[in-house]
């Protein structure tokens, strides 16, 4: 590598990690107006429905949009698109705050906000992603995604504990002017920060489909992208299996854990899970993920479905900590390597059209683990293990009976189901020789 090169390479990774520094600063505003906003809707009426209406439109315009708002991450320039879809965040924030102000916030108010918020996201997530290619090279691919899986857990590791306090000292509306401050902060990285021009091709790495055309038939494009290449298109579906089983049982393990442990109780071993998270995303900044990073997605796919099933098998407040720690461990370390892999398998002139058709088939199965793991657990596991139930005699002497034991055997389940479908996506060989493509 020649002293320009480098010098350039230096550079760009500095851009990086200067808008790496705003993401991160506005994901803490957001992570902790959805804590106040929940936190208040739940207060205000009292109602779980309710409550869980919020996360609904969250997650289904997301799904509506994606593939459209893909194309247009493809079409336009991407620091244009993250500068707009943070200014429609900010707004639909100020338009929250504005009306708690005034005292008519209502839970309606919420949702309109909540969309326009998760479209927004939408569009600027598609348009960052796409970024980590113009700034970072395919050496660097895996420690890239690992930096932004850090930023990610941290928030998670400690905006519950933060909002908690922060709700109690400066309220909601305190809350609520963080986050629009942070969203300046954020579009002032932006603007700062000079992108390298985008290299539109008409090949890429898997195969040779060409670049832009109509709106219409860039959103078919990008199916046909994917099913035409049988390993990409067996990694997408693995994905949604496994989103709609992490779905699944991130529903039902607060339910589970009340059932023998306090609430303060409960937010200690989460907190020690959220650890986890950290660990893993530290482990993949530094280490980058291997050379066949199919093997490193499956692998901890495993050892995922392994936490699983330790976590439904006793109500042992140790031997669940330790599950969820391990299991969270793995997510940064899948999702580091995934996006690794699919960054230098995509040409930067389709990834967002490709990633847009991702994020739409595996937010659909995360909804479709919401509607069904309730009910499922309520009306068909819990009864089975009630104390003189179907499976008290049998399955009960293994797992134990009572409250929260039916949640344990779907746990357990699930956990089976999940080592299943990893282990046939390796058996799928489109699949385990992605790498090579």
């Amino acid at each position: 590598m020649t002293k320009y090169a480098a010098t350039l390479e230096l550079r760009r990774l500095q851009g990086f990690m200067i808008i790496w520094l705003g993401q991160f600063v506005s994901l803490v505003g957001s992570g902790l107006t959805t804590f106040a906003i929940d936190l208040w809707v739940y207060q205000q009426t009292g109602s779980v429905t309710q409550y869980a209406l919020i996360a609904l439109f969250s997650i289904v315009p997301p799904i509506l949009v994606s593939p459209v708002a893909g194309a247009f991450v493809d079409r336009w320039d991407q620091r244009r698109i993250m500068i707009l879809s943070d200014s429609g965040a900010a707004v639909a924030t100020l338009f929250i705050a504005l009306l708690f102000f005034s005292g008519h916030l209502q839970v309606w108010y919420i949702c309109v906000a909540v969309s326009v918020i998760s479209v927004c996201n939408v569009f600027h997530n598609l348009a960052s992603n796409t970024t980590i290619t113009l700034f970072v090279s395919k050496k660097h691919l895996g420690r890239a995604s690992g930096i932004v899986q850090i930023g990610e857990s941290l928030t998670e590791l400690f905006i519950p504990a933060l909002a908690g306090i922060l709700i109690l000292t400066i309220h909601m509306q305190g809350i609520l002017l963080i986050d629009f401050v942070t969203y300046f902060f954020s579009l002032g990285t932006l603007l700062i920060v000079r992108f390298p021009k985008r290299k539109i091709t008409t090949t890429n790495t898997i195969g040779a489909y060409q670049g832009i055309g109509s709106l219409k038939s860039d959103v078919i494009y990008s199916w046909n992208y994917i099913s035409a290449y049988p390993g990409l298109l067996g990694l997408l579906l693995y994905f949604a299996a496994s989103n709609f089983i992490i779905g699944s049982i991130s529903i039902l393990l607060i339910p589970m854990l009340l059932t023998f442990v306090s609430s303060a109780t409960a937010g200690s071993i989460l907190s020690i899970g959220g650890i986890g998270t950290l660990v893993g995303s530290l482990v993949m900044g530094a280490w980058g993920g291997p050379k066949r990073r199919v093997y490193c997605i499956l692998g901890f796919g495993i050892l995922l479905g392994g936490c699983i099933f330790l976590a439904g098998l006793r109500p042992s407040v140790t031997l669940i900590t330790i599950a969820i720690f391990g299991g969270l461990l793995c997510f940064p370390l899948i999702a580091g390597c995934s996006q690794a892999l699919l960054l230098s398998k995509i040409a930067p002139n389709v990834q967002g059209r490709v990633f847009a058709l991702q994020e739409m088939i595996t937010s659909s199965s995360l909804t479709l683990a919401y509607l069904f793991a309730g009910p499922l657990a309520d009306y068909v596991f819990e009864p089975l293990l009630v104390s003189g139930g179907p499976l008290s005699g049998s399955i009960g002497r293994m797992i134990g009976v009572g409250p929260g034991r039916g949640i344990g055997l779907l746990f357990i389940l699930f956990g089976i189901l999940q080592i299943i479908v990893t282990i046939y996506s390796y058996l799928y060989k489109p699949l385990r020789f992605i790498d090579d493509c």
